[in-house]
């Protein structure tokens, strides 16, 4: 029983008598479980060398994968203009997913819709779902544009987003001109920064396709910034620093900071800030556009050379001290504009705590995975830093991935390299290697926990601890506001991975006159 006095929260509550007593009638009733000792050696056999190689040799199977499905990318693309509804057409449950998997991360109320497709449609089509829907959306939501994207439903049997806005504006659900771009985004291929760049794609296609005869390259000055699958509202703010601080015009297509960081001040927000319809259909006209991400924005990239006739630099990720160096240097090549002294101070600043913590990441190994850029971008600067990124996996990597990857580290460590690339592979995949070919440390989301679970339970000696960082972070509050590019962002992720090692090495000397023999405090 609860005591009012002392209200406990899950965790200590299920150490009381009754809860433990309760918990073990339950297990030995109804669960018909193994035997414990056949559980211990069924667990002791999935870390070792041979159920690895077994794990290795799967084909058909996916377990744990490291990535999401195509529309969730959708959607977070949608949130970043201006008063845009991202619309799903596809089943309730599909955009419930949607909602809470950014609710977790964010901890913001997130804006999205669907036209809840039952039986029926997947039968006979959503058509009047869609018509339904978008009349319904726009009288309920008010929104100045409707960003339609797909799920596996409507695109198994077939759907066709073209046809069903263009007979849904027919029937008066919504006028004529009323912006609805879309994208089809099949959750069964790719993965959420897929999504990304399908319906940016599409967003770009409909302001600006058929509307290039008074486009002209490079008539309006600015530079386009197009940031990818983005989740550190940080990268939104330093991009936008950094281009202020240069004297650079420019436009930053697809921004959501501030629907994502509304204030609590007593007004709700549906819609806040966000890329304006005026920007993206004058997008062309810039002098070129910079994607920030750009192994996965495959599609826009097409976009970008054949429709805008922009000669895309030819730029990876700005994280670390190299490729954020490029990044500027590019932008002050396109623009004529000088990098000011403020951001060649901020970048001594990254190399004299580069160098101040170099004596403690030195050597140090680090398993990583994540999204593709974000993979490049950290397993560079982590070679930066002098650590080793043994193991990199990226389940929405390919060919390009690994081909970009493979040159980087060439480049960046030519002599005796051992990182060793994952493409494809998932968590489980990763969970073998953390036992077999244990590193020092893992960066990744928060689904890495259960994986430093795992290790610690075979001994202390065998545990992986995970670094928080990447996309999504549901069990830590407020990183998502942190930043990862630009030389602020690589000051952040080195003061993250410095104190990580300097907090493992407190643990493992804490002992007192047992282990202590290094607790001291200076580090």
């Amino acid at each position: 029983m609860q005591d009012i006095e002392d209200i406990k929260q899950s965790y200590p509550l299920f150490q009381n008598e009754e809860y433990k007593d309760v918990l073990a009638r339950k297990k030995g009733d109804y669960e018909n479980g193994h035997p414990v000792d056949t559980v211990d050696d069924t667990f002791i056999w999935t870390t070792s060398v041979e159920y690895k190689e077994l794990n290795f040799a799967r084909e058909a199977l996916t377990v744990n994968p490291a990535k999401a499905c195509q529309p969730l990318g959708a959607v977070l693309c949608a949130l970043g203009f201006e008063k845009t509804l991202p619309y799903v057409h596809g089943s309730q449950g599909c955009v419930a997913y949607f909602r809470t998997y950014f609710n977790r991360h964010f901890k913001e109320p997130i804006a999205c819709v669907s036209d809840s497709m039952t039986e029926d449609a997947a039968v006979f089509g959503g058509q009047k779902n869609m018509i339904d829907g978008l009349e319904n959306a726009k009288a309920l939501y008010k929104p100045e544009m409707i960003a339609v994207s797909t799920t596996c439903m409507a695109e198994v049997i077939g759907d066709d987003l073209n046809a069903f806005i263009g007979n849904a504006k027919k029937a008066g659900a919504v006028a004529e001109e009323f912006p609805t771009p879309f994208a089809h985004t099949p959750s069964f291929v790719g993965s959420h920064v897929t999504g990304w760049d399908n319906m940016f794609e599409g967003i770009g296609r409909y302001f600006t396709l058929n509307y290039m005869e008074d486009k002209e390259v490079g008539s309006n000055g600015k530079i386009n910034l197009v940031p990818g699958f983005e989740t550190y509202l940080g990268n939104f703010r330093v991009i936008h620093r950094m281009m202020q601080e240069m004297g650079v015009d420019y436009s930053l297509l697809s921004d959501p900071t501030e629907v994502l960081d509304t204030p609590a001040d007593g007004e709700y927000r549906m819609y806040s800030g966000g890329t304006t319809q005026d920007e993206m259909k004058d997008a062309p006209n810039a002098i070129t556009t910079i994607l920030l991400q750009p192994l996965h924005l495959v599609k826009t990239a097409k976009l970008l050379t054949n429709t805008w006739h922009h000669d895309v630099p030819k730029l990876d990720i700005p994280m670390g001290l190299e490729l954020t160096d490029n990044f500027l240097m590019e932008v002050a090549r396109l623009t004529g504009k000088e990098i000011p002294d403020s951001l060649a101070k901020e970048r001594g600043r990254l190399v004299d705590m580069m160098t101040d913590s170099h004596t403690w990441l030195h050597g140090k190994k680090f398993a990583l995975y994540g999204d593709p850029d974000f993979t490049l971008g950290l397993t560079k600067f982590l070679l930066e830093l002098g650590a080793e990124p043994s193991h990199v996996l990226c389940q929405s990597g390919g060919k390009r991935w690994e081909k970009r990857m493979k040159k980087m580290l060439q480049e960046s460590a030519p002599v005796n390299n051992q990182t060793q690339l994952f493409s494809r592979h998932d968590l489980w995949h990763f969970r073998s290697l953390m036992f077999t070919e244990k590193p020092d440390f893992m960066i990744g989301n928060s689904y890495g926990k259960f994986i430093q679970r795992d290790t610690l339970h075979k001994g202390k000696e065998f545990e992986v601890p995970l670094i928080r960082i990447g996309f999504p972070i549901f069990d830590r509050h407020h990183l998502h506001r942190s930043t990862t590019m630009g030389y602020e962002g690589a000051m952040t992720i080195l003061t993250t991975l410095v104190n990580a090692v300097l907090e493992r090495m407190d643990d493992d000397t804490r002992l007192m006159a047992q282990t202590d023999f290094n607790y001291d405090l200076v580090r």
